[in-house]
């Protein structure tokens, strides 16, 4: 089974983040990236299949040089080879038709993607990408199990799991739940060393254009002073005539 791993390059989350040229760009300075968490998971899942099941394991980005530290520590947590589309990523519908070349050109049974990116959260990619090359897709993930040709997958629904019987090729959207936390490898030495020595391709985009372009970001307002009160009547009176809450 060949297994591909979508990798998203985010900042982690305790970076600050701030914007430049009038709310239009992120401002990556002094911004840490991290492996988005949802993806992690999912590169989890992969390294179990490749483990019991001799799957191989490639991961792919689309993005600029400044990804490769990022594929680089999944290439240390021991996926085989990386893939970079050498784009910026614009929006969803221009990673997923460049996403979708890679796939159709390594002949991948399996695609693992986050459902989403905690830096966006535009939960577009794998949707997208499974209707580009014509493949199954279950989405909000947490368990997979690979017989064969036949998956069985488990996802969360409102209220409770669905557990669903479809078959290779086929398009996850995973998230927490598809390994435990304590599951999640930290690279160690050997493989940090191993990663130096596995093959990084860089790979030119085949051009798709983007369908939609951010305007402005805007921060969250920040939260108003704390008032502390002496009594409770004082209390029910603010309540009441100030924040209208009875």
């Amino acid at each position: 089974m060949k297994i591909l791993v979508c990798i998203s390059h985010v900042p982690d989350t305790t970076s600050k983040i701030n914007f430049t040229d009038g709310d239009t760009q992120f401002d990556t300075n002094g911004v840490q990236f991290v492996i988005n968490p949802n993806d992690e998971f999912g590169l989890t899942r992969a390294m179990w299949f490749k483990e019991k099941q001799g799957a191989s394991v490639d991961v792919v980005n689309v993005g600029g040089p400044e990804t490769e530290p990022t594929l680089r520590k999944a290439l240390a947590i021991g996926a085989d080879t990386a893939i970079r589309v050498n784009t910026p990523a614009v929006d969803g519908y221009q990673v997923a038709k460049e996403l979708a070349t890679v796939v159709k050109n390594g002949g991948y049974d399996l695609v693992i993607a986050g459902r989403e990116s905690i830096d966006y959260n535009g939960g577009m990619v794998p949707g997208m990408l499974a209707g580009l090359i014509d493949a199954n897709f279950v989405n909000t993930c947490i368990q997979l199990e690979v017989e064969g040709n036949n998956a069985t997958a488990v996802r969360e629904i409102d209220g409770g799991k669905e557990t669903v019987a479809t078959t290779l090729p086929l398009v996850i959207g995973g998230q927490k739940g598809l390994v435990e936390e304590s599951d999640l490898r930290i690279p160690n030495m050997r493989g940090i060393m191993m990663a130096r020595k596995k093959p990084l391709n860089v790979v030119e985009p085949t051009g798709a254009q983007a369908e939609s372009k951010a305007v402005s970001f805007e921060k969250p307002a920040p939260k108003g002073a704390v008032k502390l009160v002496d009594s409770v009547d004082e209390l029910i009176d603010l309540l009441h005539n100030e924040a209208k809450a009875i």
